[in-house]
């Protein structure tokens, strides 16, 4: 008996999400490099991730019902933004830039998402967080190749190197599609089918219940790794070099933990994980505003990414166990793109204004506090569905 091709399959969703790692830890790593080129204070610096998490919260309730369709679309968005980013001559270009390449990264990520939560029933958190390991490998390398490769070559020809990448998995996905079933089966994991409104869709307090996590924790997660490079350039005494490595860090831990909750989520609930993530997280991102050397910072920053891992599988598993439709799911994954948008701005304006950056952590704490209140109360109809 024939088995029709799926799309897209295991290895394009895992090159999209890391490719989406690359793009959503872009900024980080080089934010000093631009800061200094361009002479920006720590507001201005801000607006750049805000003009890419913007973009990303429009890619992400603008997926269409063909998710496939999403991810092709945002392939070539992002090669477009993060094309014109790299030629921009100034902040008015490069935040438009950013924008659309953002766009492409929330089409990328809200669609990939919503396929593997749709293929994979079985051990869904499990496999949610072995997808998003390729998201965090990504990311990581996003640290790693601006630590080795700014020294050598020109910011320019890197950052077009990397728009060029978005075309390939464009084609790839476009190759995969010839042929492929219309409506994906994964005969293994008895799955729903993929590309349509399988979904009962959520209840109201379970919808805003799931968005304000993800506000949340999108702001959590890039406040940290948005300004952990010039945080530790500033308060380490190192070079940018060695502070680049200090988010590598960050994200390499992310990267183990997320490898180590595919395994922790097939004997423990979700629920439980997640708690337990974010008292951590909180702990961490306290004990990094006290951090007053290189050492201490990396110490606390491979804490911080471990604790972090294992928070957006549970959680986004909890949410596909809810059986949203196609686009409660989708916003429900932009909205996060506010939270990485707004939060990391802010804390850009409170630096500037105190003089301290460390002072401004108190916005990334506050949202762990936020989460882990959020997390003990749980909404009565998700509470009935379970």
């Amino acid at each position: 008996m024939k088995v029709e091709r799926v799309a897209p399959s295991k290895r394009l969703m895992h090159y999209s999400l890391g490719l989406a790692g690359l793009g959503t830890a872009l900024l980080g790593p080089i934010l000093p490099v631009l800061a200094r080129e361009w002479h920006l204070q720590d507001s201005q610096s801000g607006l750049l991730m805000m003009a890419k998490f913007c973009g990303a919260f429009l890619g992400g309730v603008s997926v269409q019902k063909n998710l496939r369709r999403s991810l092709v679309v945002g392939m070539l968005a992002g090669s477009v933004g993060f094309g014109c980013f790299a030629l921009a001559p100034g902040m008015g270009v490069a935040c438009a830039g950013l924008f659309v390449g953002g766009y492409g990264l929330g089409q990328i990520i809200t669609s990939t998402n919503i396929l593997a939560g749709r293929r994979f029933t079985r051990h869904r958190g499990s496999m949610l967080a072995l997808l998003n390991f390729s998201f965090s490998l990504g990311a990581m390398l996003s640290a790693l190749l601006a630590a080795w490769l700014l020294p050598l070559f020109a910011l320019v020809p890197i950052l077009e190197c990397f728009a060029g990448i978005f075309v390939v998995g464009a084609g790839w996905m476009l190759l995969e599609m010839q042929g492929a079933a219309p409506e994906v089966f994964d005969t293994k994991e008895a799955a729903a089918p993929v590309g349509s409104e399988v979904g009962l869709g959520l209840g109201r307090q379970v919808y805003l219940y799931f968005a304000g996590l993800l506000i949340l924790y999108g702001g959590l997660e890039t406040c940290l790794s948005g300004w952990l490079t010039t945080f530790a350039l500033r308060y380490g005494d190192k070079t940018l070099a060695v502070s680049e490595y200090t988010t590598l860090l960050l994200w390499m831990s992310l990267t183990l933990g997320r490898a180590g909750s595919s395994v922790v989520l097939l004997r423990t609930s979700e629920r439980v994980v997640q708690r337990l993530s974010l008292g951590l997280a909180a702990v961490f991102t306290a004990g990094l505003a006290f951090a007053h050397s290189a050492l201490s910072i990396a110490f606390f920053a491979v804490l911080l990414g471990l604790s972090l891992a294992p928070f957006f599988p549970a959680t986004f598993s909890l949410l596909m166990a809810e059986r949203p439709t196609a686009r409660q799911a989708g916003i429900v994954l932009a909205v996060s793109g506010l939270g990485a948008a707004a939060l990391p701005w802010l804390m850009g304006v409170i630096s500037t204004r105190t003089g301290s950056l460390q002072v401004a952590l108190v916005l990334p704490f506050a949202a762990a506090g936020g989460l882990l209140a959020m997390s003990k109360f749980w909404p009565v109809d998700a509470r009935q569905a379970n």
